[in-house]
């Protein structure tokens, strides 16, 4: 699957927005950890997007949203400069944690169908 053109405008668009956001009101230090957040969290449903007609794919995704917000707003984040080499393995363990929890539901949901019939 391949992003679309319109994706590489829209994407740079809306992480300026939510910079711009979190400076008006002062929170600049939570952009940073909010835009990676969000883009593991769509990075991970656009590796699922097959599932995208089953509720239970969305409830676990809302539900692992949620769970990032605690991180998001707790943890004391810096406007420094943080190293690439440090930012990645964190987000790809981020990505395989949601993933792994996407198939485990996916494992309990769909098997307690197939074991009705």
């Amino acid at each position: 699957m391949r992003l679309p053109l319109w994706g590489y405008i829209l994407i740079p668009i809306g992480a300026f927005l939510l910079f711009a956001f979190f400076d008006h009101f002062g929170k600049l230090a939570l952009a940073r950890s909010t835009v990676f957040s969000v883009s593991i969290i769509i990075i991970a449903v656009a590796m699922r997007w097959k599932l995208k007609e089953r509720v239970w794919f969305w409830i676990t995704m809302a539900s692992l949203a949620a769970l990032h917000l605690p991180l998001i707003l707790f943890i004391p984040w810096t406007t420094k400069w943080i190293p690439v080499l440090v930012i990645i393995p964190i987000g790809i363990a981020d990505l395989y944690a949601m993933l792994w929890v996407v198939s485990a539901v996916g494992k309990f949901i769909e098997g307690s169908k197939t074991a009705e019939r």
